[in-house]
């Protein structure tokens, strides 16, 4: 079902200014990839290759190294986030209770699988291992609200909530 959706480069001049200034302050400074690559995410969501390139060629580092640190760290993503990034926890008491039913509805409404994100840029699905909240079980968030409790329908009423947003 993977959309393999590829996703155009969209860079507003706030970014562009904002994303210079960064790498002027840490141009020449040891130890620069790993903040060059935090704030290259913060503004943009993500690390789109044209920002590797970029923060390859302006601190004089090999695009294979800020890749290799990019890709060893779970925090840093190369694809796009939506703008409602819905995470499942698939912990055992929330598995155990049909979050797996749940990631698959879901899987099979918004047509992307777990870790994409569907082309209009509106959701990215996750699973996750646990949130700390067994005692809700079964549990997902939308961005940061928390939904517990749920059954397969109770959460099919939580994304249509969503969907439906303008």
């Amino acid at each position: 079902m993977s959309t393999d959706a590829v996703f155009d480069f969209i860079e507003t001049e706030s970014q562009q200014q904002e994303f210079q200034s960064c790498i002027e302050e840490l141009k020449g400074q040891r130890g620069a990839q790993m903040p060059a690559l935090q704030e290259a995410q913060r503004i943009y969501g993500y690390l789109p290759i044209e920002i590797m390139k970029r923060l390859s060629k302006e601190l004089e580092l090999p695009l294979e190294e800020l890749y290799s640190t990019a890709t060893f760290y779970a925090q840093f993503t190369f694809v796009p986030k939506g703008e409602y990034t819905i995470s499942v926890c698939m912990g055992t008491a929330c598995y155990v209770k049909g979050a797996g039913d749940i990631l698959d509805s879901f899987t099979t409404e918004l047509k992307i699988n777990s870790g994409e994100t569907t082309v209009d840029r509106k959701f990215t699905l996750e699973s996750c291992r646990c949130i700390g909240a067994c005692g809700l079980a079964p549990v997902l968030t939308v961005n940061e609200e928390v939904y517990g409790r749920l059954s397969k329908k109770k959460a099919d009423k939580v994304l249509v909530t969503y969907l439906n947003k303008k």
